[in-house]
């Protein structure tokens, strides 16, 4: 096992990680409420009187549901990059102070370290 610490995350990549799994999040919620809403909706719609306003509710309530399905997937996205940047920024400053997240990582092929005088820039002679 090698013990490695993370010192520093790439802000934009965690900013688009996070943004992307609280949009599947949001996606998630999103389809549900919609579906709910939607259900309510055209329930309403086809228990109101034909000439009671009700039925016009019902079917905005169908369209409130489709609004909720694709507006809420955004919301959670944005956010989630928004919270996601900051986060970077914060570990980022924080690691500086602490020195980071230190984590055990295990391979099945063999890490040997290259040797103290190892250097990539050197000129070989």
């Amino acid at each position: 096992m090698a013990e490695m610490t993370i010192r520093r995350v790439g802000v934009l990549s965690l900013a688009k990680m996070q943004g992307f799994l609280m949009m599947v999040m949001g996606l998630i919620i999103g389809v549900i409420y919609g579906l709910l809403f939607m259900v309510l909706g055209a329930t309403m719609s086809s228990l109101a009187p034909r000439s009671d306003g009700q039925a016009i509710g019902g079917v905005g309530s169908v369209v409130i549901g489709l609004i909720i399905m694709v507006a809420v997937p955004i919301f959670y996205g944005g956010i989630g990059f928004v919270g996601g940047a900051i986060g970077g920024l914060i570990y980022n400053a924080a690691a500086g102070f602490v020195g980071g997240l230190k984590i055990d990582l295990e391979s099945d092929i063999p890490y040997t370290p290259p040797p103290p005088q190892w250097n990539p820039y050197q000129q070989a002679s």
